[in-house]
C-alpha cells in the first residue's frame, strides 16, 4: 500500500463524500474507514501505483483489465468516473479500467451465505485433509435436489442453486462428463440422479485437486518464497 499511497490520496481528493454515500449506502453512522476504503480498492487500477513492479510513472499509458465478480463492480464504476484525473491527457483510455465480470463462486451454504475464514464450514481450504473435504461437502454443501426419491425422479434438481453442481462447473475439467451430470441430476435419472451421487463426484475432484496442490506446496522452499515475494519489475526486457 505504501507505493500506492500517492494515488490513494489523489482518489480521496477526486471523489466526494456524497458520491461514496450514494454508491455504497454510507451515512452519518458509517466510520471513516468505510468511507476511505473505496479509494484503496481503486488505486491498483492505475499502473503508476506500481512504480517498481511496472516501472510506471503518472505518464504511463498502460491500460488495466480487471476480472471480478459483480459485487466489486461499484468500486470500479466509481474509478472510471475519476480516472482521467490520475493520468495524463495522452492516455489512450483516459485512464479508465475495463472489467470482465466473472461467474460468482458460491459458498458451501449457497448464494445466501458467505465464505469466511472464521467459518471453517463455509469453504474448502487448501490445507484441508481428505476427510475434512468429505465431511464439509456431505454436511454443508447446499442441495438443489428434492426431499424424496419420488420427487427427485419427477422434478429433478435445481442446478442453479445446487452448490455441488455449481462447484463442478468450476473444477471438473471434462466438459462431456459435466454435461452428463447436469442432465442426469436435472431429470432425476441416470448415474447422477441424486444429490449424494453429485456430492460424491465433487468430493473426488476436490480431494485430488487439493492433494496435488499440497504436494507441490511442500516442495517450495523459504528461499523460493522470498524470491517471488521480492518487489521487482516484472516486465519482460526487450532483446
Amino acid at each position: 500500500v505504501g507505493r500506492m499511497h500517492p494515488n490513494i490520496v489523489r482518489i480521496w481528493k477526486a471523489v466526494t463524500t456524497n458520491t461514496v454515500n450514494g454508491i455504497f449506502g454510507f451515512d452519518g453512522t458509517s466510520n471513516i474507514g468505510k468511507i476511505a476504503f473505496p479509494a484503496i480498492q481503486a488505486a491498483p487500477s492505475f499502473a503508476s501505483s506500481f512504480p517498481t513492479v511496472l516501472n510506471a510513472g503518472r505518464d504511463c499509458d498502460l491500460a488495466c483489465l480487471i476480472p471480478c465478480a459483480i459485487d466489486q463492480d461499484p468500486y470500479f464504476r466509481m474509478t472510471r468516473d475519476i480516472a482521467h484525473k490520475l493520468v495524463t491527457k495522452k492516455h489512450k483510455l483516459g485512464g479508465k479500467p475495463a472489467l470482465i465480470h466473472s461467474k460468482f463462486f458460491p459458498p458451501l451454504q449457497g448464494a445466501e451465505g458467505k465464505m469466511s475464514s472464521s467459518d471453517q464450514n463455509s469453504a474448502i481450504f487448501l490445507t484441508d485433509t481428505p476427510d475434512e473435504i468429505e465431511r464439509k461437502i456431505k454436511e454443508h454443501a447446499f442441495s438443489g435436489g428434492q426431499d424424496t426419491k419420488k420427487k427427485q425422479e419427477e422434478l429433478g434438481a435445481d442446478l442453479e442453486v445446487d452448490v455441488s453442481y455449481q462447484w463442478l462447473r468450476f473444477f471438473l475439467e471434462d466438459d462431456e462428463e459435466l454435461e452428463k451430470i447436469g442432465k442426469d441430476y436435472d431429470t432425476g435419472s441416470g448415474e447422477y440422479w441424486s444429490t449424494g451421487a453429485v456430492k460424491k463426484k465433487l468430493i473426488q475432484v476436490l480431494q485430488q485437486l487439493v492433494a496435488e496442490h499440497q504436494e507441490r506446496r511442500d516442495k517450495v522452499t523459504d528461499e523460493e518464497v522470498h524470491k517471488w515475494m521480492e518487489e521487482r519489475c516484472i516486465l519482460l526486457k526487450k532483446e
